[in-house]
């Protein structure tokens, strides 16, 4: 999120699309009510009419998976009537003429053709956003669970970068979490294929980490079969069980089939093709589920014995740092202990760092960090915080040590709810110091991007992470400078280009650095201080890529889903080649679009989301009779046209038909909020297996008070190219009334 909540105040346009933060993210949603209060215009791009809908000034529905031909579309209208911001892009842009010939391909007309929406209609959102300054848009999980979903995430900072809306307050691009800490998650290193703090799976970054560890970085490697493992991307929560299922993916895991799966703090059936995800369980030698509640994945198997239930404390009964969606980190305190035999995370897994034999390892940093504070015994979750502040400087957490985080979690009432400024003991500081902040005296970051303020107020520009030049030989540098700064675009602060870059370090301060960045660092922050102190951003001040030059797809393109409900395009814009070893899953793309004509058997566009009643997978919230009466059973929304061609009327059970084999009993609701050819179902249910109860695989007094099928038992195959992410936001259903 480039921006924070709050700063939607300073809007005049909040173009959403994908996203639904009236359901999803209700506190943004008051938010953006209060910014359209002030006279800022909502403007939503859905497939379904969603609830954030009904709130704005004015909706429009497309067909789900064709985001990008929208926005080329509004490209071609923005560019052919000089409504671009053209500094903006000569000064900070790298590859935008690319964008510019692309969007030229791409009229309101074939846009509309593409997506469903009225070619005028996409000249008319696109003159009225680029006349507005500033204007925000808003994305989520509508715009990444898909084939392209990176490509989506891609265009969307491009359109604002064409219209000067990034750096600015009121602008930017700002994905809204549903979560407190799925932020959080994604810093300390939820995904397979990096290090805390997005640090690259490669042996600069394994050394670094062994040095914040405290130990050898050859310890490390010797829990590796071998350096290439330790440098692979892992499964992802998406591909997992085509390490069990598939035979052929032993080759991308080092030469074996994954046997054991460990579960901790993640909804299994969010993630699409959950039958396949029933079989894999089933098949493993091992399967242990961590959680609060019953993990819903739990339910779905038949297996009779090694599969376990650790009982994890909730958030009420620990403490620690969260982060929440602007990349604030918050203090959370602990408000009971955890009760009857569970355990908080940390207890859970040191008592496995034990058992496998690497507990003293596992906690070296914390007693070296009590060791530098005269203590015998380290204090968690304060030491573990400090040793990742200290470690995490890629993104810049050096500054958020607990006491600071603390003190802002005590005196809430010292910050101003719009702008996140404190006062008092507090001025120049940041409420929760969104990331980066880069020294103990740095105030956070509230806006990316803004090269138009000082750096010590949160000033930057785009991060240099592609090297000085681009393949075709163009400087990869900014054009502007910082206010704080007499240099203008730079590369990353290091030991090797300090002086050069004017910043003055001594003899002791030299040897201290000598072989190290801003990022790749031990023991002191001297560089990213030194930075600070000369006014510039410690990671560079580059320019953005609108073309990378190391991925398939160097521009966002449009790319028809792979089970397309327009037959008629998946030739014209056809899906990505299959990729190997993709997150060491061989996946399919191109291969199982044309494996048949899908449309024919299933004709309708089949579409998922959120209930505001349920979180997630609705593990937790199906389990409070309240919410479960609110909303306490599984319902697909049918188009009224539809259901009188299929026989169906309002309450009657209908089987959907999914591409994989699978089916759902669910009840039928009609529904104008759907078009004539698409469904729309929650994600929140669990529970029922193609129309068998599994109430009786719930331990006793732990079965939840509403089940019902989940949408992901019928989603349609299909993953994102660069993530992995599931496409469960468009596929192909049959509907038939049972």
């Amino acid at each position: 999120m480039s921006n924070h909540i709050a700063d939607m105040m300073f809007s005049k346009y909040i173009f959403i699309i994908g996203a639904n933060p009236a359901v999803n993210h209700p506190v943004s949603m008051v938010h953006i009510l209060r910014a359209k209060e002030a006279g800022a215009k909502i403007v939503v791009v859905d497939p379904h009419f969603s609830k954030t809908a009904a709130k704005a000034d004015e909706y429009h529905r497309i067909r789900s998976g064709t985001d990008i031909a929208l926005v080329y579309g509004m490209l071609h209208h923005i560019i052919k009537n000089d409504l671009h911001d053209k500094k903006f892009l000569q000064e900070r842009i790298y590859g935008y003429e690319e964008i510019i010939k692309e969007a030229m391909k791409m009229t309101p007309e074939e846009a509309s053709n593409i997506t469903g929406i009225p070619a005028d209609t996409i000249r008319h959102i696109a003159e009225d956003m680029a006349k507005a300054k500033p204007a925000s848009l808003i994305w989520n999980q509508g715009l990444t669970q898909h084939t392209v979903g990176t490509s989506n995430t891609r265009i969307m900072p491009i359109l604002q970068m064409f219209l000067g809306n990034m750096g600015k307050n009121g602008g930017g691009v700002n994905i809204l979490r549903g979560h407190d800490n799925v932020q959080g998650s994604s810093d300390m290193a939820a995904n397979p294929d990096v290090l805390p703090g997005y640090y690259a799976l490669n042996e600069a970054s394994w050394r670094h980490f062994a040095k914040h560890w405290y130990v050898e970085y050859e310890w490390l490697l010797s829990r590796f079969k071998d350096k290439k493992m330790m440098e692979s991307s892992g499964y992802a929560h998406s591909t997992w069980k085509f390490g069990v299922l598939e035979p052929e993916n032993a080759a991308n895991n080092g030469d074996t089939m994954l046997r054991a799966l460990v579960v901790i703090g993640t909804g299994m059936t969010s993630v699409s093709l959950l039958d396949l995800q029933k079989k894999a369980m089933d098949k493993l030698e091992l399967v242990v589920f961590i959680d609060p509640y019953v993990n819903d994945l739990a339910i779905y198997s038949d297996r009779d014995n090694d599969l376990f239930l650790l009982p994890a404390a909730s958030q009420m009964e620990s403490s620690g740092s969260v982060a929440a969606t602007n990349r604030s980190y918050q203090w959370r305190s602990k408000v009971m202990e955890p009760l009857f035999e569970c355990k908080e995370d940390q207890e859970i897994l040191f008592e496995f760092a034990k058992r496998f034999g690497f507990l003293e390892e596992y906690q070296r940093s914390l007693y070296e960090i009590a060791k530098k504070d005269g203590r015998s015994e380290f204090i968690w979750p304060e030491d573990a915080t400090t040793e990742l502040t200290q470690s995490i400087r890629s993104i810049g957490l050096q500054g958020m040590s607990p006491k600071r985080l603390k003190a802002h979690q005590e005196n809430w009432h010292m910050f101003d709810k719009v702008t996140l400024e404190g006062k008092g003991p507090f001025k120049g500081e940041y409420y929760g110091l969104p990331w980066p902040c880069w020294s103990d005296k740095h105030p956070g970051t509230p806006v990316f991007y803004n090269d138009t303020i000082p750096v010590m107020r949160g000033g930057m520009g785009f991060r240099v992470n592609w090297g000085d030049t681009s393949p075709d030989g163009k400087s990869m540098f900014s054009a502007r400078s910082l206010p704080s700064s007499k240099i203008a675009g730079h590369p990353p602060v290091s030991a090797a280009n300090a002086e050069s870059l004017g910043l003055k370090l001594s003899a002791e301060e030299k040897k201290a650095v000598e072989g190290s960045t801003y990022a790749l660092g031990f023991g002191n922050n001297i560089l990213a201080e030194k930075a600070l102190e000369a006014g510039l951003c410690p990671y560079g001040n580059g320019r953005a890529r609108a073309v990378v030059w190391n991925w398939y797809d160097k521009i966002p393109l449009h790319r028809e889903p792979i089970h397309s409900v327009r037959g008629d395009l998946v030739d014209k814009y056809p899906n990505f080649p299959d990729k190997p070893n993709h997150f060491r899953a061989n996946i399919k793309y191109r291969s199982r679009q044309i494996e048949k004509d899908w449309v024919k058997e299933f004709p309708i566009n089949m579409l998922s989301g959120r209930l505001v009643s349920h979180m997630g997978t609705g593990t937790e919230t199906r389990s409070a009779k309240y919410l479960a009466e609110v909303h306490s059973e599984m319902f697909v929304e049918i188009h009224p046209d539809k259901a009188f061609e299929l026989g169906i009327k309002d309450g009657d059970m209908v089987w959907v038909y999914g591409t994989m084999d699978t089916r759902a009993l669910i009840k039928a609701k009609l529904s104008y909020r759907v078009d004539v050819n698409s469904v729309w179902m929650p994600q929140n249910f669990s529970g029922l297996d193609q129309g068998q109860s599994r109430l009786d695989k719930y331990p006793e007094g732990t079965a939840a008070y509403a089940i019902g099928e989940s949408a992901n038992m019928i989603s349609s195959y299909g993953f994102d190219y660069n993530t992995a992410c599931p496409e469960t936001k468009c596929g192909l259903c049959r509907i038939e009334k049972a």
